[in-house]
């Protein structure tokens, strides 16, 4: 199964609801299982500088099978995956806010949300996870 436009944008709107209802504006960014943009959606007084962590979380999410808060403590100093945040020009991301999407045992997609702090984050993107399994 694929991930449709129609399923990024019901998760992308259940992330801004709940980013709404925590006062917390974000970028929310919805990729397909190859880490190609499905949604990008800033919202209103969301940080300019949260773009590119969204996209990078949802990547990372999507290609790496896994969410990017597991990354955190493997990529530490002296840890199997040190330095993986530097790899492929930077664009993975090793802290919270990315969830890759199934359907099955199968990663169909991913989410990244960016303009909180990491537990914010990472709520929000679960708010999205939560529709889309619905």
């Amino acid at each position: 199964m694929n991930l449709s436009l129609k399923d990024a944008l019901k998760i992308t709107r259940s992330c801004e609801e709940k980013a709404q209802e925590m006062n917390v504006p974000v970028v929310i960014t919805v990729v397909d299982e190859g880490g190609n943009y499905l949604s990008l959606h800033r919202m209103d007084k969301a940080p300019v500088g949260c773009i590119q962590i969204s996209m990078g979380k949802a990547y990372t999410a999507a290609v790496l099978k896994t969410a990017t808060d597991k990354l955190s403590q493997v990529c530490q100093p002296g840890q199997e995956l040190y330095g993986l945040q530097i790899l492929n020009g930077g664009q993975f991301v090793v802290f919270g806010g990315g969830f890759p999407l199934m359907k099955g045992n199968e990663v169909i997609g991913a989410v990244g949300v960016s303009g909180g702090t990491v537990a914010e984050d990472m709520q929000i993107a679960r708010a999205g996870i939560e529709a889309f399994g619905e």
